[in-house]
């Protein structure tokens, strides 16, 4: 528990001050390498679930407090041991008595007091103090106010599921490899290993009660991928087929890589502008035991990478606020910023203004994100649609909405999609 609360403490102070999680966790990793793997997963619990609840947390320590903590780890470990208390079957005394105990090595060192008192104060009042925070919007769904407000507006009628399933905990799903066996017969053998699983369609599976992937049979001889099913929708999207050359841009980590690969035996080329990243596309893509080209770059500069052979394919999953994601990466609610949309939607317009040269005639471009905000999807494909007049937006198969927003559900999380040909 000691452990968990102070390594869980430092990560969430360093998210408050501005890093990712994962860049937290990372520095906690590096400076602790003897953490068993079970201390890291129970410490990546308490920041997961600490900063899909942050609202709740802070509404209710800021009720406890009588003026405010400038310690940016004290407040940290407060929240996490509020969180720990409200939301875990931890032993009330044995979080507060090491959360004094942490306290004690947490900044000055002078906060164990404050944070006894605040803590055993929490418990004796948890719900009253939980139905006071809950009467004010950010309290309830633990999103930032101008997020809440732009998705009631974009989402009238389904705005508060959009929030309610940005909180909860992600799906586990798969992808089975289609060369390599087929939907039936993996659940026959999941269901041999003691794991509850169904079929979400003819290659995606959704595991009821997650694992590791060292308990999935075959995953290491690439017979299936950990894949969010809405991601798979993008490889099936763009129609390909046997010795078309395909262009997956922004290629990093490989998942929609390996998923094009598998459907079809293609010339593909995969690039990404992190050369680091790229080596992730490299280990998926032997992991499957698959093949492709690929080449550091930037997807906005082609001259720098690109042979001047047109694609019959492009893949443009553009960098976007990753907001369809965020309770896989739940720092995104409070490091995103309103203003970020604006230079998001510049990088995509660059991008795709630059790809689409490369489209060869009859040829289809796919542009993807991640991302639930209409600023990025909607309004972004109309924009190209009407900057382009050779670029005809293709009805979505694959039964996708209409306007080829995806919002997050229990089985899958927000993707955007619009395809375009070029007319010949």
């Amino acid at each position: 528990m000691f452990a968990t609360q102070k390594y869980a403490t430092r990560a969430i102070a360093a998210v408050l001050g501005g890093k990712t999680l994962t860049e937290a966790l990372n520095e906690v990793w590096r400076a602790d390498p003897e953490l068993r793997p079970q201390q890291r997963g129970a410490i990546q619990d308490v920041c997961y679930g600490s900063l899909r609840q942050l609202g709740l947390l802070n509404a209710m320590l800021d009720s406890l407090l009588s003026k405010p903590v400038h310690e940016t780890e004290l407040r940290a470990l407060m929240l996490v041991g509020i969180y720990q208390l409200h939301f875990t079957r931890a032993a009330p005394y044995t979080v507060v008595d090491h959360a004094v105990k942490v306290a004690s090595h947490t900044g000055t060192g002078q906060g164990k007091g404050l944070v006894n008192a605040i803590l055993r104060n929490f418990l004796r009042r948890r719900d009253e103090l939980a139905n006071d925070a809950k009467r004010h919007e950010q309290g309830l769904w633990s999103h930032p106010r101008w997020w809440i407000a732009a998705m009631r507006k974009a989402y009238p009628d389904r705005w508060q599921s959009v929030l309610d399933n940005a909180n909860r905990h992600p799906p586990l799903t798969l992808r089975v490899n289609r060369r390599l066996g087929d939907v039936a017969a993996y659940l026959a053998e999941l269901a041999a290993a003691g794991i509850e699983a169904k079929a979400l369609d003819d290659t995606a599976i959704l595991i009821h009660h997650p694992v590791g992937i060292d308990k999935l049979p075959g995953f290491f001889d690439g017979r299936v991928s950990v894949q969010d099913w809405g991601a798979q929708h993008a490889a099936r999207l763009l129609d390909v087929h046997d010795g078309m050359r395909v262009l997956d841009a922004c290629a990093a980590p490989g998942g929609k890589t390996g998923h094009l690969l598998e459907l079809a035996d293609l010339q593909l080329t995969a690039i990404d502008v992190d050369g680091q990243r790229l080596s992730r596309v490299d280990d998926n893509l032997k992991r499957l035991g698959l093949k492709a080209t690929l080449k550091a770059g930037d997807a906005a500069v082609p001259k720098i990478w690109w042979d001047g052979q047109p694609f019959d394919r492009i893949l443009a999953d553009v960098p976007c606020s990753a907001t369809g994601v965020a309770r896989r990466h739940p720092d995104i609610k409070w490091l995103r910023r309103e203003t970020d949309f604006v230079t998001f939607s510049q990088q995509q317009q660059q991008m795709l203004d630059a790809l689409w040269p490369l489209v060869a005639a009859g040829g289809k471009l796919l542009y993807a994100t991640c991302s639930i905000f209409p600023a990025e999807n909607s309004v972004q494909a109309d924009a190209f649609a009407a900057r382009h007049p050779d670029a005809e937006r293709l009805p979505l198969s694959d039964g996708l909405p209409a306007d080829g927003q995806l919002l997050p559900t229990p089985e899958h999380d927000g993707f955007f999609y619009a395809i375009f040909r070029k007319r010949p």
